[in-house]
């Protein structure tokens, strides 16, 4: 583990995220960075580059508090624009590719970039997002030259201003301003966007690496995506220990293994659905992983068995596991890899609270309950977000109180170990993807032929949990389960639509307060589900 650095990097002083890419550069200039294909780039030119199309941008007109949103694969470029908009005081906010058109234009609408920067696969979409939303510039992120005359990042990052940042270091924000704004969904079905300071995400980086037991100049690889925070906060970890980000632009079993055995890759991050790919793939044995110290795992409940087959897969790799969200930066509790052994009792649990963390488990009154009791996560301290952008009656009801309400329910042992036992809210997560049910309710909704609908999820032992639809057709009409699923597939995101379905001849069942009773649906639907 890397010594923690004095101010202004601690909490002594003020704190400037961007002050990390500065510090790797002094530290580490001629060592790798990053590599993403045929791209390899050292701390020194990563610096450089940051700080060229920072000014780049500000010679836009790009203002202190402005947005500068990103929408495409993973890439170098993808971790240096975590970084560089902070540098003259603006938000970088990542966009995510899997949203279907009419969700990103609400994000895109409600953050109101001032420049939208995207890759070849995601030009077209840029362009309509430009013109719906009235965003002033794009910039072309990939190889190759700029689409419609476009400014290339590559040319900005190649400029011959000068490479110290000494003429706009004095714009960067700090401390408790807003550095990054992640879109999650939200209960209402429209995305929510998480404002997270430079002080939030240090408190991650540094409350988590003592428990993962990350180590300095490690060759890491980051392969989840970085519209994600759970992918994302890697890109910090990367800076503050001087690590060799190798970049996957999407995950694909093959593409994984192949780097891993290319590369020497030391950790990993993955959520249970990558984990699950690589053991199924036929290839696997045929790999050489031996190089990897580290898999650490989230973002899903792991099952116990593909838990148990991954171990016996990779003898001798230390786990970990991190539970969290968005908007705590992200994590809030880790089962450590001392924590993980064949037999052990606190396999089943999400592990203990960070250090940074202070935690509750509290009734629906916000009372503390006894250990082993089941309530709602309540979560304070320095990693809890300062709020969602736009949204004040929202964060007021989220930070009641002064502590997150997670919508988590759990029970808490008296050692500290926590046991999720579901979610107050009705959130899916499917393959490490949150679903929001009413986002699925609603474009079913929209078809012609549909009356009622209900969404649930139903345990998966590929993804978890699987979204399944409980649907009931209007009166002579018809639609089928594939004929469902097409109409949704031009509405919501793809993780997002259903995978199974029950039809049901009469109206939904309804709850003693008139809401429809879910519980008995999905009872229900486990012996009756049509598959998609």
């Amino acid at each position: 583990m890397a010594p923690v650095p004095s101010a202004p990097y601690g909490f002594g002083g003020m704190i400037r995220l961007g002050d990390m890419i500065t510090r790797a550069a002094r530290m580490a200039g001629d060592a790798p960075a990053l590599t993403c294909g045929a791209h390899a780039l050292t701390w020194r030119q990563v610096e450089t580059r940051c700080w060229r199309v920072a000014r780049a941008l500000r010679d836009m007109g790009t203002a202190p508090g402005d947005r500068v949103a990103y929408l495409g694969l993973n890439s170098h470029r993808y971790f240096e624009c975590y970084f560089l908009p902070s540098r003259i005081g603006a938000i970088s906010v990542p966009l995510n590719i899997r949203y279907a058109p009419p969700e990103l234009a609400a994000v895109v609408q409600g953050c109101a970039p001032h420049v939208l920067i995207a890759d070849r696969a995601h030009w077209d979409l840029a362009r309509q997002m430009q013109q719906l939303a009235g965003i002033p510039h794009l910039v072309f992120a990939d190889d190759g030259p700029a689409p419609d005359g476009a400014p290339g990042y590559d040319d900005l990052a190649a400029g011959d201003g000068p490479d110290d940042g000494a003429d706009i270091d004095a714009l960067g924000s700090q401390s408790d301003d807003t550095f990054i704004l992640f879109y999650t969904g939200g209960t209402t079905g429209h995305p929510k966007g998480v404002m997270l300071t430079h002080a939030n995400l240090f408190a991650n980086t540094q409350g988590g690496i003592p428990l993962y037991g990350f180590k300095e100049h490690e060759v890491q690889m980051l392969s989840g995506p970085m519209f994600h925070l759970g992918s994302g906060s890697r890109v910090f970890t990367a800076a503050y220990l001087l690590h060799h980000t190798v970049i996957v632009p999407k995950f694909d079993p093959v593409a994984a293994m192949e780097t891993i055995q290319a590369h020497g890759i030391a950790t990993v991050q993955m959520v249970p659905t990558m984990l699950a790919m690589l053991l199924e793939h036929p290839d696997f044995a045929r790999y050489d992983l031996s190089s990897v110290r580290l898999v650490t795992y989230g973002a899903a409940v792991m099952p116990q068995a593909l838990l148990a087959r991954v171990m016996e897969a990779l003898p001798g790799i230390a786990f970990c596991q991190g539970f969290g969200m968005t908007e705590c930066s992200p994590l809030v509790t880790a089962l450590t890899p001392d924590q993980h052994y064949v037999g052990s009792a606190t396999l089943g649990t999400i592990g203990r609270p960070a250090p940074h963390v202070d935690l509750r488990i509290v009734d629906d009154r916000d009372r503390d309950v006894p250990p082993g009791t089941t309530g709602e996560i309540l979560t304070r301290g320095p990693h809890v977000m300062k709020g969602y952008w736009n949204q004040p009656a929202l964060t007021a009801r989220a930070l009641r109180g002064g502590w997150y309400h997670t919508g988590d329910a759990a029970w808490q042992e008296s050692d500290g170990f926590v046991h999720l036992a579901g979610r107050t809210v009705e959130m899916i997560v499917t393959g490490g993807e949150n679903v929001y049910p009413v986002e699925t309710e609603n474009a079913l909704a929209l078809h012609p032929a549909v009356a009622e609908a209900a969404v649930v999820g139903l345990p998966d032992p590929r993804w978890g949990e699987r979204v399944h639809a409980v649907v009931r057709l209007k009166p002579g009409q018809s639609a089928s389960a594939s004929d469902l699923t097409e109409f949704c597939r031009a509405r919501v995101a793809g993780y997002k639509l259903p995978r199974s379905f029950t039809f049901r001849d009469t109206p939904l069942p309804l709850t003693h307060v008139n809401k429809v009773d879910k519980a008995r649906l999905k009872r229900e639907a486990a012996e009756l589900a049509i598959t998609a």
